[in-house]
């Protein structure tokens, strides 16, 4: 590639960010909307935003002033605003020579910035980073199993925590429920039907950030979490019920004693 060539290129620097677990967008339709699934703006010649429901807010081109301004301005849509946002940022070089390609260690190469080239970067990135999300979550869930799991093969009894265990539970079923619901991780954007030549870029895209591997890998971090803590859950089970049956022997024994010393006790007399 020339130095010519360098200079004509425009870059763009693409921001998703986990803002919240949920974004309301119903029945908010700016004058600048250009999609309504995902809800996507255009602000500019190279300014575009994309808003999903699952808590994902996605930039292009904005600098960070205008980036806080648009939070604020769709701030009471947002609930279960998080503190710290996970984010996840790529590079994209646009001119009009370029073909759609993601060269190895390069920024992400495109003819134009069309409408449905936007709406197809911002649902890769978008997936991407709610996907670190859920790993993350995943992480603090294993952490938390492990000293269960050390317990337990340490003394061969379970730590007598259930509602600690339910919680873990309930955790992985919520990140489940996240994936599967909101995500829709191996689902193809919309705007596909439309663009059926935008196709390849998606599925380079797709390649470059292992959307389906990590989503696989987290079905199957999912599933170990739901099964360890079924098997915790039937352990706490088995060692109550055992505890029931030795209390209903010692009170069957206390009533035979019982009787045994009332017949000696009538003997006596």
């Amino acid at each position: 590639m020339t130095s010519e060539t360098n200079e004509a290129a425009r870059r763009l620097t693409l921001h998703a960010m986990v803002v919240g677990d949920r974004i309301d967008a119903a029945r908010f339709e700016p004058a600048e909307m250009i999609a309504s699934t995902p809800l996507a703006l255009r602000l500019g010649p190279l300014k575009l935003v994309a808003l999903y429901r699952f808590g994902v807010v996605v930039f292009l081109g904005l600098t960070d002033a205008e980036k806080d301004e648009f939070l604020t301005r769709i701030a009471s849509r947002i609930s279960g605003k998080r503190d710290q946002m996970s984010d996840e940022i790529a590079t994209i070089d646009v001119m009009p020579s370029y073909e759609d390609r993601i060269p190895p260690g390069g920024p992400i190469q495109l003819p134009d910035l069309s409408d449905a080239r936007f709406l197809i970067l911002a649902d890769v990135l978008a997936k991407t980073v709610s996907l670190a999300r859920h790993e993350h979550e995943l992480g603090g869930v294993f952490d938390a199993i492990e000293p269960f799991a050390v317990e337990l093969a340490r003394t061969g009894h379970a730590p007598w925590n259930r509602r600690r265990t339910l919680k873990l539970i309930g955790q992985a079923l919520l990140v489940q429920h996240r994936i599967s619901g909101r995500v829709e991780v191996e689902e193809k954007p919309d705007i596909l039907w439309d663009q059926p030549g935008l196709e390849r870029l998606y599925a380079r895209l797709e390649d470059e950030y292992e959307l389906k591997e990590r989503s696989v890998a987290l079905t199957h971090k999912l599933n170990v979490i739901v099964e360890t803590g079924q098997a915790l859950s039937d352990i706490f089970d088995t060692d109550r019920s055992t505890r029931l049956e030795a209390i209903i022997v010692v009170l069957i024994l206390a009533e035979l004693v019982i009787g045994l010393v009332q017949i000696l006790s009538h003997r006596a007399s």
